[in-house]
């Protein structure tokens, strides 16, 4: 897998006294302890097909990405991981709760039912 280069971003800026800073850091990932999940039912424009969300994730994208490969992958089925949320497609909350659990996340299942 190739790793990704960072974006150099141009700022213009008419303040006199404006510094540029050297590099745009990237989020911090909490530790799986510290990070409190909640796992949902989604149907909304999707044409009532339902997808498990998992939402509240503070971290970098990679690490994002990588949970949500994993997740997809145990569970069998497809998704994506993008905007600080998990999407995977089907009603598969209880799989993805017990997951999240057993790699030491705090989760929690949201949306009644």
């Amino acid at each position: 897998m190739a790793k990704k280069k960072k974006e150099k971003y141009i700022v213009y800026s008419t303040n006199p006294g404006y510094q540029e800073d050297e590099e745009f850091e990237d989020e911090e990932t909490l530790q799986p302890s510290e990070q409190d999940l909640r796992v949902s039912i989604d149907r909304k424009q999707r044409k009532g097909k339902a997808v498990t969300l998992v939402t509240g994730f503070v971290g970098s994208d990679d690490d994002l990405k990588d949970l949500g490969k994993e997740i997809k992958s145990k569970c069998g089925v497809g998704g994506s991981a993008k905007d600080g949320e998990i999407i995977i497609q089907g009603e598969v909350r209880e799989k993805v709760v017990e997951i999240l659990l057993s790699k030491g996340y705090k989760a929690k299942k949201t949306g009644g039912n």
